[in-house]
């Protein structure tokens, strides 16, 4: 790893979400300087810059996170104080004690440090009256709910493009994977090609993974936030068309382990596999045409009318290739019903 890839993002975040940091943080600080009067409002500060997240929800949890994390430190470090005063030995012995505790709770490691960290600011600012404590406590709430209100109100984020960025590179591969299979079929293929075929249907998974992740994150963005009504549709439907894509990659990822286990020069000139490629090519059409309808990409494909219009029906395979035709056909069976958002066996296509 390189060492700028250690404090450096492989992406900026976006600057409507800088800025909003910028506007809670010097918003916590003019209010809770106005509201207590006394020392410089740095809990507020930092609780506001902490809370504002890519969500409604997330900040409403981070603003929990961080009170319980400064109540906690506040606690202890007043108890210190209180009883030892504050020489250098108790401020580290409060960190201990803080991380201890944190620890014997089963608090969240982002709690557990801001336990430490606000006992240790607490001491080492020099406050352990009781007042004290209670202003650091208000004052973190103040910063925190401004940090919610913030990102609530200004532009309050939904992450709906990172979810139809990824369902369209899904369904793109996927269709691209279906391509490559259906010509692997119709023409002779060396070893090599097998394998970098394999390799490349195996890419599915992980990017239907990440898609699903970035769907889950676009739902979590609804709640709470006001412009949900406006995306709660987009949302559900990426959700629907996953959940049919989901299944096709599992089902393109075991026909192309069978081709490359069962796979030999010959296979070319079986005429029914001809006809699975053929029904291949309708598949990455269908597929394309869906990942459209769900608006995902706006770009149509070549045809708007469904390609699968009829389940494939062959003979017995004349060669030693029926094990392969076999579970080629059931794989396209499962398929067709996904796509078609057909009953479990409606259209299965048979020998004739």
């Amino acid at each position: 790893m390189r060492f700028s890839e250690r404090f450096r993002a492989t992406k900026r975040a976006p600057l409507l979400q800088v800025l909003k940091s910028a506007v809670a943080t010097v918003a916590a600080w003019l209010v809770a300087g106005w509201l207590i009067p006394g020392p410089l409002p740095v809990f507020a500060a930092i609780a506001a810059l902490l809370v504002v997240q890519p969500s409604v929800n997330q900040s409403l949890g981070k603003a929990i996170e961080r009170s319980v994390g400064v109540i906690a430190g506040v606690v202890i470090a007043s108890v210190l104080g209180l009883v030892f005063g504050q020489s250098g030995w108790v401020v580290l012995a409060a960190i201990v004690i803080a991380i201890l505790i944190a620890w014997a709770l089963r608090m969240t490691t982002a709690t557990s440090n801001q336990v430490a960290i606000s006992a240790m600011l607490v001491l080492a600012l020099g406050g352990t009256a009781p007042e004290y404590a209670f202003d650091r406590v208000f004052e973190t709430l103040i910063g925190a709910a401004i940090g919610i209100v913030v990102n609530a109100i200004i532009v309050p984020p939904v992450l709906v493009e990172p979810a139809r960025r990824d369902l369209a590179l899904l369904g793109g591969e996927l269709a691209a994977s279906v391509d490559r299979l259906a010509r692997a079929l119709e023409h002779p293929q060396r070893p090599a090609d097998i394998e970098r075929l394999m390799i490349e249907a195996r890419l599915l998974r992980p990017m239907r993974d990440a898609a699903d992740a970035a769907i889950t994150d676009a739902e979590e963005s609804l709640t709470l936030n006001p412009r949900r009504s406006a995306h709660r549709g987009e949302i559900a439907e990426q959700r629907r068309l996953l959940e049919r894509l989901g299944p096709i990659v599992t089902q393109v990822i075991g026909m192309t382990r069978a081709v490359s286990d069962h796979y030999d020069t010959g296979l070319a000139e079986e005429p029914t596999v001809q006809a699975i490629a053929d029904q291949l090519r309708r598949v990455a059409h269908d597929v394309r045409l869906a990942v459209h309808l769900a608006d995902v990409v706006p770009e149509p494909p070549t045809s708007a009318i469904p390609a699968l219009t009829s389940p494939l029906v062959v003979s017995p395979p004349k060669s030693g290739h029926w094990i392969l035709v076999g579970s080629l056909m059931e794989d396209l069976r499962r398929i067709r019903e996904e796509l078609l958002e057909a009953e479990p066996g409606a259209g299965t296509p048979g020998p004739d």
